[in-house]
């Protein structure tokens, strides 16, 4: 089964052995920025989103780092 995994230590990711890897923003909130205004917050929370489930429909043969643009 196809996984991503949204981490804000990559290196981590990939000594875990994780095959597709999406960047987060911080340890205490990754998938987003309370400090940002609520529309900001959730434009960052939807490029992550976006970018994993583009990782998601990938086919990948080595680890992956997906960079969320």
């Amino acid at each position: 089964m196809p996984v991503v995994h949204i981490c804000t230590v990559t290196p981590i990711s990939m000594t875990v052995g994780a095959n597709r890897i999406v960047p987060a923003v911080a340890i205490p909130h990754p998938l987003g920025n309370p400090a940002l205004p609520p529309e900001e917050e959730k434009q960052v929370r939807r490029k992550i989103l976006t970018t994993a489930l583009e990782a998601l429909s990938t086919e990948v043969e080595l680890q992956t780092i997906f960079p969320v643009k």
